[in-house]
């Protein structure tokens, strides 16, 4: 049995574990992530790797880093949340540790554990997942493969237009899925359902001490589970937008399996359910053939860490 050290870096925490050939992690090992400092976040891990290889043979490492990865897996061209600016993460960390590393994008990661191990593990060969959080994060597998583009930046899914000249968005343009389908937007919606119509808000407006401004995504949801109107119109709206987009997607590629992560998919039903009932209207004719079904992500936290760690064995 060969084992691998997966590491999921993100702009809070550091998670590493060491990952088998099955995707159980063995061990694991969390720091904080000291983002605005670029020595310190390599050297935290340095140190998780060095940590979970003592006394285990191990094979190789693999990263998950947030942010654009170039394509040969070894540098981070830019991360919105960590400062790295073209950092050689690969060849410090193998410097190091004496180990092959590979880095990869975080969502990419997440993503190749459901296509092996988790929601789309008997998906033959393609996938494409969303991934719902504070934003909108995708990827793609094709022919067994991860699609990564010619410069390694490719399935940035939550960037793709769902309204002309909509929202401004973070990346400079207006209108993108991102706006529309993320857990920021879930609560955008809500607010503006509140502030419009509060008597159909009382239960999220209780939550939040009676101020519209004060709602937060986890106050949705609760509200939403309670039968609260507006949380659920506000997961509805999102729910419609992904559900476009995914059909959006289905016309595309034509995959085997359509997956939806993230921290929004908590909500189970209330997401999925709306999110559903839009995909399949949005494909119109399209429904009277085979189409991908839609799952939600199976492996959780610990995705990154098994994803990376897979990816590494497989390098």
């Amino acid at each position: 049995m060969t084992l691998t050290i997966g590491v999921d870096v993100g702009g809070t925490k550091v998670a590493a574990g060491v990952v088998d050939e099955a995707g159980a992690v063995l061990a694991q090992t969390r720091r904080d992530t000291p983002a605005d400092d670029v020595a310190k976040t390599r050297d935290v891990i340095i140190e998780a790797v060095a940590e979970l290889a003592r006394g285990r043979e191990i094979e190789a490492v693999g990263i998950g880093a947030a942010g654009w990865i170039d394509a040969t897996r070894s540098t981070v061209l830019f991360a919105p949340n960590i400062a790295w600016r073209d950092e050689p993460l690969r060849d410090y960390v193998t410097a190091a540790t004496g180990l092959p590393v590979i880095v990869e994008n975080d969502g990419n990661a997440a993503a190749w554990a459901e296509f092996r191990f988790g929601a789309a593990r008997h998906a033959e060969d393609s996938m494409v997942m969303y991934t719902i959080g504070t934003g909108v994060g995708g990827a793609i597998v094709l022919g067994g493969e991860l699609v990564r583009g010619t410069h390694g930046v490719a399935a940035e899914l939550g960037h793709m237009l769902a309204v002309p000249d909509g929202h401004l968005c973070g990346c400079g343009r207006h209108g993108c899925l991102e706006q529309y389908a993320s857990g920021n937007a879930l609560v955008r919606f809500a607010r503006a359902g509140a502030r419009q119509d509060p008597s159909s808000a009382a239960a999220l407006l209780d939550l939040a001490d009676g101020d519209a401004e004060a709602i937060t995504g986890p106050m949705v949801t609760a509200a939403a589970m309670e039968g609260d109107p507006v949380s659920r119109q506000a997961f509805a709206q999102i729910g419609h937008w992904l559900g476009v987009a995914l059909a959006d997607m289905v016309q595309i590629l034509d995959p085997q399996m359509l997956v939806v992560g993230g921290g929004v998919v908590e909500a189970g039903e209330l997401l999925l359910g709306p999110t559903r009932r839009s995909f399949m209207d949005s494909l119109a004719q399209r429904v009277r053939v085979p189409v991908a079904e839609i799952k939600a992500a199976e492996m959780g936290n610990a995705a990154g860490v098994v994803g990376a760690g897979d990816l590494a064995r497989r390098r």
